[in-house]
């Protein structure tokens, strides 16, 4: 496993769609669509998320599952990726009112899903409401808040992460675009965000938060590593 940052420039990508816009006669509406454009991955370039000021990016290889009752120590806060949960946390377009378990959320994004999460001592009304408007009813997006996250907004997708001070930063619509479903960059294209059902994982009550144990932890039982 290995740990980057990913601090390539804007100006190519910003570059692209100024000279559209104002070679074509883009209507005000359409700027936005014309900006993100330039974060779809393709064949050509996989994963546009390196053209993100501050995305910073892990590789997993051949992430195990864990029962519900064991627990991962996870190197990033959020967690981004590694072992995980047997059972996803449901991914379409959820917002869950309380903080989520790490081990099923890591599941989600093993499926393409982009996680969004915000800690509640910094984030409330109307930035809040600005990130619950991005996620909700939207496909392979979920939204929770993570106490002592590190900062106000963080934005998470297999093996990617980005910490963010404003809940209306442009960058979250970039992340998104560069990164949810995004077949280049996580395990498993086409996995299910759909609820997995009662028994396994319950959107309406899910398993229960608890601070990610440390490395010291590890006991290959009760506590495996990422």
């Amino acid at each position: 496993m290995r740990r980057t940052t990913h601090a390539l420039s804007l100006a190519a990508p910003l570059a692209t769609a100024a000279l559209l816009l104002s070679g074509c006669g883009v209507l005000p509406g359409q700027a936005a669509q014309v900006d993100l454009a330039a974060f779809t991955p393709t064949a050509e370039v996989r994963d546009p998320s390196t053209q993100i000021d501050g995305v910073v990016g892990e590789v997993f290889e051949n992430p195990q599952h864990v029962g519900p009752d064991q627990r991962v120590a996870y190197t990033s806060t959020p967690p981004i990726g590694g072992a995980h949960d047997q059972a996803w946390a449901a991914c379409s377009g959820v917002v869950y009112p309380r903080p989520l378990r790490s081990e099923n959320a890591v599941h989600s994004l093993e499926h393409g899903a982009v996680w969004i999460t915000y800690d509640p001592d910094e984030v409330d009304g109307a930035a809040l409401d600005a990130l619950i408007a991005r996620v909700e009813g939207q496909p392979y997006m979920l939204l929770s808040p993570y106490p002592g996250q590190g900062s106000p907004v963080s934005l998470q997708s297999w093996g990617h992460q980005l910490a963010l001070d404003d809940a209306d930063d442009p960058r979250i619509d970039q992340f998104v675009a560069a990164l949810r479903q995004n077949r280049y960059t996580h395990p498993e294209p086409g996995a299910s965000c759909d609820e997995i059902g009662q028994g396994y994982f319950d959107r309406d009550a899910p398993p229960p938060f608890a601070p990610t144990p440390g490395a010291s932890e590890v006991d290959g039982d009760a506590v495996v590593a990422q």
